[in-house]
């Protein structure tokens, strides 16, 4: 068992075998199965590219390394793509073993270069595989032996525009950075004209997330600290662009790999969001621990809100992370609650009163919200900041499991 930061762990591993005949699949699980691994598997028929790729679990995406067994007899221009690949999903956390039956150095140097550091030759006498599985193990242990962060993904994505999904994501991470000293990165995930920066005072324009996504392939610490704007609390803060550019788009395989490079720096990542279902938003969906969707308690919010709930319950890994939050709630006037959660389908979580005057105050003067402020808007995000950060006990692992502002617990 590899002993990771101290602790005594099992290690997650995801098992991805590429053109490999089932008899042979079944060979190579049951070996993974001797070591102290908690293993997830994923048989993959077909060979794989950045323009041809699988639906990939939220276990695999989420596993401590990423062990891919890839036969290169059927294709080896395809098993080449796909080693390369998957070495650029899972940059650092990949170890890729090439499965041949040829004894072709040229085939040998190809597929290392593609990102294999294992040569299986086929027949695989099972003692081979032994052996390369223990290598791998102390592969892990002299790399991932060291401290690795866990930091937490969580975004908020607006029903609909002027919701105060804005507002909601910087005040929940400055109370986290001012009560709990956590280092916190908050990402304006807008294509462009996002107000994050504005609304804490920032001048952000130098440069913005679009661009680190696209730096992906050469992003170290030293490279994002050019990156990042400071506010004077210690929040950091990483920018939407300034600019109109008809032709920019954002690469999801890169944002993934950019979202998980930036996890293992910072305590908490929060992305503001603009809803939809296109294939970036689904990829900051699928690398998120709690993904909220915000709304109003108006008619037109709460029906795109149902909307996007439809959309998104289809996949159970996604739903089962999905929180909504209603704000600027007032008996007065406002949908109720258990009107909206009917319509939805889906039980509220949070529920923000109407604290427009003092949010537009801390627009204008570009401050957000502080703790020290005695209002209920500052008690609720209080106390949301203290159930992320578990300095509350009212739900068990609160910072993965979801909470609810309104007294509930919720199942998942």
């Amino acid at each position: 068992m590899i002993q990771l930061t101290g602790n005594s762990r099992t290690l997650t591993v995801a098992l991805l075998t590429v053109g490999v005949d089932r008899d042979l699949t079944d060979r190579i699980v049951q070996a993974a199965a001797q070591f102290s691994w908690t293993v997830t598997h994923e048989a993959i028929d077909e060979y794989i590219s950045a323009a041809r790729r699988p639906a990939m679990s939220q276990e695999t995406k989420s596993a401590d390394a990423v062990l891919a067994i890839i036969d290169f007899d059927r294709d080896a221009r395809g098993a080449m793509e796909t080693a390369g690949y998957l070495n650029q999903l899972f940059f650092g956390r990949f170890f890729g073993a090439a499965l041949s039956g040829r004894s072709d150095p040229d085939l040998l140097l190809a597929a290392m270069r593609a990102g294999c550091n294992e040569f299986l030759r086929k027949p695989i006498d099972p003692r081979q595989l032994a052996d390369t599985f223990d290598r791998q193990e102390k592969a892990w242990a002299a790399t991932m032996g060291r401290a690795r962060s866990t930091g937490h993904i969580i975004s908020f994505f607006g029903a609909k525009g002027g919701v105060g999904t804005t507002m909601i994501a910087t005040t929940l991470a400055s109370f986290l950075v001012n009560l709990y000293k956590k280092r916190v990165l908050l990402i304006d995930n807008h294509p462009e004209f996002g107000h994050v920066c504005l609304y804490l005072g920032l001048d952000g324009a130098r440069y913005h997330f679009d661009e680190l996504i696209r730096n992906v392939s050469r992003l170290d610490s030293a490279l994002l600290r050019g990156f990042i704007a400071k506010h004077p609390s210690g929040l950091e803060v990483l920018a939407s662009p300034e600019s109109h550019d008809p032709s920019r788009n954002v690469d999801p395989d890169a944002l993934e790999r950019t979202l998980e490079f930036l996890r293992g720096e910072y305590d908490y990542v929060i992305l503001d969001s603009q809803t939809s279902l296109e294939e970036a938003s689904l990829a900051v969906m699928d690398r998120s621990d709690q993904i909220y969707l915000v709304a109003t308690p108006d008619i037109g919010a709460i029906r795109d809100l149902s909307r996007y709930i439809d959309g998104l319950s289809r996949n159970e890994s996604t739903s089962s992370r999905l929180h909504v939050v209603i704000n600027r709630f007032s008996s007065h006037g406002a949908v109720a609650i258990e009107q909206i959660e009917k319509a939805i389908r889906v039980p509220v979580e949070v529920k923000l009163g109407n604290a427009y005057s003092e949010c537009l105050r801390a627009i204008n003067v570009g401050e957000p919200v502080q703790p020290d402020k005695k209002s209920d808007f500052a008690n609720q995000f209080a106390r949301w900041a203290a159930i992320l950060t578990g300095a509350t006990e009212s739900q068990e692992e609160p910072a993965r499991k979801g909470f609810s502002l309104l007294g509930r617990k919720r199942s998942n």
